[in-house]
């Protein structure tokens, strides 16, 4: 009987890393965002490989706290200088364009238009990635030495496209099991032109799946969930919610192509199942593993691991996400990903699918130093060792709209609001200020600050 652990045995590693390479090529030009024809070009493409269930949920759908947003799909857009020479144009690159860009067309001097052009001085020859989903806006993205080379006079600024109700698109790929315990893959399919974060992600689930589908008999069902960042896996999520019990095991697949060694970030509870087959996996393997623990920043699991949820989801990576210096810059092309990274990154998935199956280990419940903070949490007598309960724990609620987060992605995060996002994740009724403080490793005044401002936008009540 052919198993999991047989078919890691048996993986081509050459063929299949030239295969994840040639996905990546088909995919790499394609204009993505998180919603639009690009999305469905990308999930039609995967849908040639593997079985997929495509799903549309129309603009202005509540899930969770969110709402699914208009349909962006630009067509057209560039800057002509004083002399109608086309300084910078989408054409030539994906990062041009800053994603959901409203339409315009005007003609305004530099420095009314400097406002607009996002660059990083510190690597002047990239292109940098910047989106504003929820706030309207436009913006162009260049190299930092292309801007500073720009002679003032007037400026033709030319932005064709759609932005209005549509709908948001993901795909979901199911191979049942002897059981409907799922394992699920997570790999996100917003980002244009990135070559690791996140085509990797997205060949190696695609290849997975390949791979498990060719396994006659799995104790596990799998579910490959292609979906564009944090909304989708909120609707996701929203829509799901009375089928969760069925949940075993999730990951998220992003950052496989790169020349770095594996890293592993814990689930919320730090100790499951999970994250116990990864280690297990990777030793089995003969590979070097960094682990760390939970934070709530990065991909979808603060979603899946949002305190409402609290569902055992780790991220497997090679380099992880901002610790790169290509990292959301047009350096991450494809020169960036290797195919031997992704043949290896593959296989690590399949050796944490084979523990699963073989269920040769289990989660051992709160890891020690969370029972500790939890003890703790329940005996404080200062304004550090207060205790609130978030009224939003399902999904990371909407911060943008609350004034809470900034509106321009792609670019770093503040110490403020990662704050917030500390406070709202452990604001399970378990964890006081303190405690926050000490996990997050942020001071306990910046904490403080944050549970003030969450409480008087609602999202917070003190036990």
């Amino acid at each position: 009987m052919s198993t999991v652990r047989q078919a890691l045995a048996t993986l081509d590693r050459e063929a299949a890393g030239r295969s994840m390479m040639d996905l990546a090529a088909e995919l790499y030009p394609i204009r993505r965002s998180l919603t639009g024809d690009g999305v469905r070009a990308t999930l039609d493409r995967i849908g040639r490989r593997i079985p997929l269930d495509v799903h549309e949920l129309p603009t202005g759908t509540p899930v969770l706290d969110w709402t699914v947003p208009r349909e962006w799909n630009p067509r057209e857009a560039w800057i002509r200088d004083p002399s109608g020479r086309r300084v910078v144009d989408f054409a030539d690159h994906n990062l041009h364009l800053v994603g959901y860009s409203a339409p315009v067309h005007r003609r305004l001097p530099l420095n009314e238009l400097r406002p607009h052009l996002h660059s990083l001085p510190e690597q002047p020859d990239l292109i940098p990635y910047r989106t504003s989903y929820y706030v309207e806006t436009w913006g162009f993205c260049l190299p930092h030495r292309l801007l500073e080379s720009l002679p003032d006079g007037e400026y033709e600024v030319f932005i064709d496209g759609s932005l209005e109700d549509g709908s948001m698109t993901w795909g979901d790929c199911l191979l049942p099991g002897s059981t409907t315990e799922e394992v699920v893959i997570s790999s996100h399919v917003c980002h244009p032109q990135l070559a690791n974060d996140n085509l990797s992600g997205i060949a190696v689930a695609v290849h997975l799946a390949e791979a498990l589908a060719a396994v006659p008999e799995r104790r596990y069902s799998y579910r490959f969930l292609f979906a564009p960042g944090t909304i989708g896996a909120i609707a996701w999520l929203a829509r799901n919610r009375e089928r969760l019990d069925t949940f075993r095991h999730g990951l998220i697949a992003a950052n496989l192509g790169d020349g770095g060694s594996f890293h592993y970030k814990k689930s919320r509870r730090g100790n499951t199942e999970i994250d116990r087959a990864v280690a297990v996996a990777l030793a089995g393997l003969g590979e070097e593993l960094v682990t760390e623990d939970f934070f709530p920043f990065g991909y979808d699991e603060r979603q899946y691991g949002s305190p409402g949820f609290d569902l055992p989801v780790g991220v497997l990576t090679r380099t992880p996400w901002g610790r790169y210096p290509e990292y959301h810059t047009s350096a991450d092309d494809l020169s960036f990903i290797r195919a031997g990274a992704l043949a290896g990154s593959l296989a690590a998935y399949l050796a944490t699918a084979a523990v699963l199956e073989e269920g040769s280990v289990q989660s051992a419940g709160a890891a020690p130093a969370e029972t500790a903070r939890r003890r703790r949490s329940t005996t404080g007598r200062s304004a550090n060792d207060r205790r609130y309960r978030n009224l939003e724990p399902f999904g990371e609620p909407q911060l943008g709209r609350r004034g809470l987060y900034g509106g321009l992605g792609g670019a770093g995060r503040k110490e403020r609001e990662m704050a917030v996002l500390w406070v709202l994740n452990q604001s399970d009724g378990q964890h006081s200020l303190g405690d926050i403080a000490d996990r997050s490793g942020l001071p306990a005044g910046v904490i403080r600050k944050a549970a003030d401002a969450l409480s008087e936008a609602g999202l917070l009540e003190v036990i």
